[in-house]
């Protein structure tokens, strides 16, 4: 089976996609973003070895890789729209790019993102490299530097899951529910879309929560304070691992792809997701950790890409 082949065996949907005048199959794809529109684009890659286990299942893979880009767009409020994708494999094997391609499709429908174009190659390692376009309504899109203090910080969801099931799954100890949360995050795109006018701020927790709330106050020209005994921890967390275990999950291990933002006070939040208030936007340009009332010290850089 050449390129070609395999493009149009397991990556070509029939169909007309709303937006896209041509697709995949041409030099490049056409898009038609709406009038009054603007465009997010975002772009994560995953290399094998590094940023999943080797002998993941492709289905995760394909699957995370589409979640992990959603995220971003989730972050900044937009709604996803289409995607490209280039794919290294060191061996074109055919079921496993029909498995691949089914988590990829999947997590695609789940929020009618069309895959319009990309590139396939041969190479040494597995690397995956998905790019989405989003679209928003003109100057509503939410960015990391509109924290302002006083402004309230919360976090959708669970942290610390995702770091766990990895460990779990290196150390062949794979558990059903931490492990997922790892291998098939769930992007929060509706939730990050209400937001749009709501939060100040916002981020997805993806290299730790204490680094990537650092970027946004950073990136805020702010400081805060981030009070550790209010981090929302899973039951299963809490039993599986000991106190010292979770929070260290939770500060630094990364990969949960929820959202942190910020909204000031007296906001009324969306509905339907779980969120927790976990700090306040101070001024200055430090996080001060609070635990039992008290100010820890407490470092972290958060996942290096080049270490």
């Amino acid at each position: 089976m050449d390129e070609f082949e395999l493009i149009q065996e397991y990556f070509v949907r029939s169909g007309e996609v709303a937006g896209v005048s041509t697709g995949i199959g041409d030099d490049g794809a056409v898009l038609q973003p709406d009038p009054g529109k603007e465009l997010i684009a975002v772009m994560d890659t995953l290399v094998e070895g590094i940023h999943f286990p080797d002998a993941t299942d492709p289905f995760d893979i394909g699957y995370r890789v589409v979640a992990v880009n959603l995220s971003d767009v989730a972050a900044m409020g937009g709604r996803p729209r289409w995607m490209t994708l280039a794919l290294t494999l060191p061996v074109a094997d055919e079921a496993w790019i029909a498995r691949f391609a089914e988590g990829l499709h999947t997590a695609a429908g789940e929020h009618d993102l069309a895959l319009v174009g990309g590139d396939t190659t041969t190479g040494k390692t597995l690397v995956v490299s998905v790019q989405i376009i989003a679209d928003i309504d003109a100057g509503k899109a939410i960015k990391r530097c509109g924290a302002q203090p006083g402004d309230h910080i919360y976090l959708t969801g669970t942290v610390g899951d995702a770091a766990a099931g990895l460990e779990l799954i290196v150390s062949s100890q794979p558990h059903a529910f931490l492990s997922a949360r790892f291998l098939r995050p769930d992007a929060r795109v509706a939730f990050g879309q209400a937001l749009v006018g709501v939060a100040t701020a916002a981020i997805d927790v993806s290299d730790g929560l204490f680094a990537d709330l650092g970027k946004l106050l950073a990136a805020s020209s702010v400081g805060g304070i981030l009070e550790i005994d209010a981090l929302p921890l899973s039951s299963v967390l809490r039993e599986s691992f000991d106190l010292a275990a979770q929070r260290r999950f939770a500060l630094s291990g990364g990969d949960d792809y929820e959202l942190c933002f910020t909204v000031a006070p007296d906001t009324a939040l969306p509905v339907g997701t779980a969120v927790t208030r976990i700090g306040t936007v101070t001024a200055g340009d430090q996080i001060r950790c609070h635990l039992d009332g008290e100010l820890v010290p407490y470092a972290d850089s958060g996942y290096l890409h080049f270490q």
